[in-house]
Order: C-alpha cells, then structure tokens, then sequence
C-alpha cells in the first residue's frame, strides 16, 4: 500500500495522538531515544526509493561473478521493529547467490524481545545466525567476534538500525 506508514521513506506523523498513544510515544524515546512507535507501525518490508545514479542502474554494470558475503550485525538492547526491518531489507534486497549469512551479534542485551523471542522469530531464516556475548564488550569486539563466526569470503558489517535499498549490496563486493 503506498500510502502506508513510512512507505518510500516518507515520514511518520502522528498528530494529536491520544493518551494511549502519546504513551506508546513517549515509552519508545524514552528506551530508544527515537520515536519508537513510528517505527513499529512501519512494514517491515517497505518500500524505498532508488537513489541510485542511473549509471548505477545500468544492467550489467557489475561482475555477475562477485564474491558471498556474511553480513555482521552487532546490536544492544535494540528497539524490535528496526533490527527486524535491518535484517529484512538485507534479505528482500540483496542478491541471495550473495548472502551467505546474516549474522546478528547481540552485545549482552538485556531486553526481553532479544531473547528468546529473537531466537523464534528469525529461526525461520536459515541465512541468519545469532551470537551472543556473555557480557557488554563494545562495537569493536563485536564485530570480531561477529568475524570469527563469519564463513563467506567477504565481510560486511551494518548498523543494527539501517535499511538496505535495492543495489546496495553489489558495488561493495
């Protein structure tokens, strides 16, 4: 629907939202310090736009023999509805003869949505692993640690609250 929230990246607005939902909105900046709520009713599967160069666009403009990739993730304490929307349009829009793993390293989160609730959700995508350190030890550490997990020839790490858009993947490999 592309007049759904957050569709082609356009913004959320909530105007006079009700007591209820001025709640819901003040409970996600205060987790998050971002509005959380907007992006929980955002599809995790929205559309964006292109902003690729039409140079970009052209068909055969990259190597049809790029190397697999293993997508490194680290997160902590992360809002649900960004990680899923990260680890979704990593595999709505990446080639999958590219994507050899998604692996999502939680640096000991303590929320509960990243526990066992995380492991169900993505264990029906077989392309995702999930590492967990045992305590807090930082963005750098994780991604080691993510890298020591890794099996593709190529690493590539994202930020546990992005969108891939169509093409993004191939003029990295």
């Amino acid at each position: 629907d592309p007049n759904a929230p957050g569709e082609l990246g356009k913004p959320v607005k909530v105007d006079n939202p009700d007591a209820d939902t001025k709640k819901l909105i003040d409970e996600g900046w205060k987790a998050n310090a971002f509005n959380q709520y907007a992006s929980d009713i955002i599809s995790l599967h929205r559309s964006l736009p292109d902003p690729r160069d039409e140079w970009c666009k052209a068909p055969g403009r990259f190597l049809s023999d790029l190397p697999t990739t293993s997508v490194i993730i680290c997160f902590h304490n992360e809002a649900w509805s960004t990680l899923l929307r990260t680890v979704h349009s990593v595999m709505d829009r990446s080639p999958t003869h590219l994507v050899k793993e998604i692996i999502l390293v939680d640096d000991a989160s303590d929320m509960p949505h990243l526990m066992e609730q995380l492991e169900t959700y993505m264990a029906q995508y077989s392309v995702v692993k999930i590492v967990r350190e045992a305590q807090r030890v930082g963005l750098i550490r994780a991604r080691l640690s993510g890298a020591r997990h890794a099996t593709a020839e190529v690493l590539t790490y994202l930020d546990s609250h992005c969108e891939c858009t169509k093409g993004w993947l191939e003029p990295l490999q």
